[in-house]
């Protein structure tokens, strides 16, 4: 079936409230409906109504290829069984289910959404795009809203009690079971999610990207504000490009295989900014799909290249398992809460390459390993450290290591940077001003006046530790000299 929209046509299509079907019959169920393979293309516009259920419907494969389309629908906007493909086309969407859906269970091959191009703007009460295999996106301009967005947030910071549409909590974090609440995910995949470039804005109740399996970002631009998770796959994650902001999560990225490679990332969390720790976080209770990963199965975190930030309310990078971290740029403005930690790993963080700023509170925290090839510094202190008091470390000859403005309280501070050299001694000062400019509180460049100086510390292993002790087993301390 070829829907064509002549060039320049305005179409409309409205369906009633209920439907005459033959006996034991459940189809048509869509205001536009196709038993075969349905194809819209054209330059001209559509508008579908649909009260009854579904707005456009394709038992096959969905092609849209032009045109500016239109769905407000009772139920699912745009479905297509085992394909969509969406290219150089305008859509607007107000769904009460799912915005796009292809649902094809049967056959893996099938169950597909490919976005190559055009422009999409979905508001769905429950996922925006869900493919039941992969769903790829090559490009284009995606604007997204589940499930009333993440104001409508399924937890609060801690995962405590809320009062939203997903339903209430009971005594320690336990859910009601009567509760029985839709997925609401911005992107969703249930085998594997690619993103390759494009722009994408998702306002999203549930997990903004998410995938059952696996999930790779090559490119493109994302915005995430998100009321669980911001990025999460089950199996494994690979970022390898792109600019990628959340805003807003509980968890800010989410697999047990995390591998981050290249591109921009800036992750502001209520509980952990990268998390591969296994197990059902507790963001999810209540709601189909709760993040089930193993806590059995190996967890690990890779960090090969790329610049990211973490902003967390819980741990700044939480991982049951090993962290590797060869190059790249990763800055932590960590918990304030002892229970925490800025760096929270098991077994081993070797680092041989690249530059860390972790601070955070100083209950739990942790250094990397003393087996890393480049050397680190943990500066644990006495008392703490108020939001916005710089953060000094200069060599013996007076020069810059490091300043570093925390954007909240913390007591527990770690650097790993190629400048650290074994053999020579370094001078700590808090307070103080800089006339340089602040890139997510890194100071560049200016002139620094000294506040108080705090001690020195000299290199004479690859982990130095200084201050006070931390109450994490196996973290060594040791006081300022």
């Amino acid at each position: 079936m070829i829907l064509s929209l002549a060039d320049g046509s305005v179409n409309y299509i409205e369906d009633g409230d209920t439907y005459l079907l033959d006996e034991g019959a459940d189809e048509p169920n869509a205001a536009i409906f196709s038993a075969d393979d349905l194809t819209i293309t054209g330059d001209g516009a559509l508008t579908v109504i649909a009260h009854y259920n579904n707005g456009i419907q394709s038992k096959d494969d969905l092609l849209i290829s032009g045109g500016d389309l239109s769905v407000t629908a009772a139920n699912d906007a745009i479905k297509g069984r085992d394909s969509i493909t969406v290219r150089t086309a305008d859509i607007t969407v107000d769904a009460g289910g799912d915005g796009l859906q292809s649902n094809n269970d049967v056959d893996p091959t099938k169950g597909t959404v490919l976005i190559e191009s055009g422009t999409l703007t979905i508001d769905a009460g429950a996922d925006g795009i869900q493919a039941k295999t992969t769903l790829t996106i090559e490009d284009g301009d995606l604007t997204v809203v589940t499930g009333g967005g993440s104001a409508n947030s399924s937890t609060v910071a801690g995962g405590r009690s809320v009062n939203g549409a997903w339903g209430a909590w009971g005594p320690q974090g336990t859910t009601a079971s009567t509760v029985d609440t839709p997925s609401a995910k911005g992107l969703k995949a249930g085998s594997e999610l690619t993103i390759l470039g494009g722009t994408i804005d998702i306002d999203s109740s549930d997990d903004s990207v998410h995938s059952n399996g696996v999930l790779r970002i090559d490119g493109g631009r994302i915005t995430a504000t998100s009321g669980d998770d911001g990025i999460h796959a089950d199996t494994s994650l690979e970022i390898n490009g792109g600019d990628i902001t959340i805003g807003r999560s509980y968890e800010g990225i989410e697999s047990m295989e995390i591998s981050l490679n290249g591109g921009t990332i800036r992750a502001t969390s209520s509980d952990d900014g990268i998390n591969a720790a296994g197990g059902n976080d507790a963001s999810a209770f209540g709601r189909p799909g709760q993040n089930p990963f193993s806590s059995s199965t190996a967890c690990s975190l890779a960090v090969r290249g790329g610049y990211i930030v973490v902003d967390a309310g819980g741990d700044g990078l939480d991982i049951n398992g090993p962290i590797t971290m060869d190059g790249g740029t990763v800055i932590i403005h960590g918990p304030t809460e002892n229970m925490n930690g800025a760096l929270d790993y098991s077994g081993s963080f070797q680092l041989t390459g690249g530059y860390l700023i972790a601070a955070g509170s100083v209950g739990m925290a942790q250094a990397p390993s003393t087996s890393s090839a480049q050397n680190s510094v943990m500066i644990n202190t006495t008392s703490a450290i108020s939001a916005g008091t710089l953060i000094h470390i200069e060599d013996a000859a007076g020069e810059s290591v490091v300043t570093f403005q925390p954007s909240k309280t913390c007591q527990s501070f770690v650097i790993s940077s190629a400048q650290l050299e074994t053999g020579s001694t370094y001078e700590v000062y808090i307070g103080g001003t800089s006339t340089g400019s602040n890139v997510d509180g890194v100071i560049e460049g200016g002139t620094y006046t000294p506040g108080s100086r705090l001690g020195s510390f000299t290199i004479s292993t690859r982990t130095t530790l200084v201050g006070t002790a931390s109450r994490m087993p196996g973290q060594p301390g040791g006081w300022f000299p």
